[in-house]
């Protein structure tokens, strides 16, 4: 199973502040859903109470040391090697596993459980938001470039609705 971290990251690596997104990008949000519909993803607990509620169409998986209530649907587990468990579980339930499907779950953040599950990752699926944010309290683990190579990036755009430049990159691990 691949292993991927997503995230929409400030040219400063910032991603968050006070428990929430820095900005609304649609694109970035179609983006996210359209490649992370139909597989699991994996959230620390802080991110999973600034959604407010499990993301359909995915296995949502919690990384906490407490239980809460949640909907059934919601896997609970204490840390970054148990949320891949249970996420592969996941894809080998699913009937699916033939030679060409990939097999692949997200890691959605936050900060801690990106830091945590960097050391595991097997790509990285970044939105690269060209702004620097002084004020983030969150941020996401650098991309060292001896770790990580990039094999796509789309041309910069412009979100029409706060005038913030963008693009899509993806890196694998070396």
């Amino acid at each position: 199973m691949e292993k991927i971290m997503i995230a929409a990251v400030a040219d400063d690596g910032a991603i968050g502040r006070d428990n929430a997104l820095l900005w609304h990008i649609a694109e970035d949000m179609k983006y996210f859903r359209r490649t992370t519909m139909g597989c699991p993803v994996i959230m620390g607990y802080r991110t999973w109470l600034s959604i407010g509620r499990p993301l359909p169409g995915r296995l949502n998986i919690v990384i906490t040391k407490r239980h809460f209530d949640a909907p059934g649907s919601v896997i609970q587990v204490p840390d970054i090697p148990s949320a891949f468990k249970e996420a592969g579980k996941s894809c080998a339930d699913s009937g699916h596993g033939g030679a060409d499907d990939v097999q692949r779950c997200f890691v959605m953040g936050g900060a801690k459980t990106y830091e945590r599950a960097m050391e595991y990752a097997d790509a990285l699926y970044i939105t690269h938001v060209h702004t620097s944010v002084p004020d983030a309290d969150a941020f996401f683990p650098p991309i060292d470039a001896s770790v990580w190579h990039k094999v796509s990036e789309t041309p910069v755009s412009t979100d029409p609705g706060n005038g913030l430049p963008y693009s899509f990159a993806v890196y694998h691990r070396r």
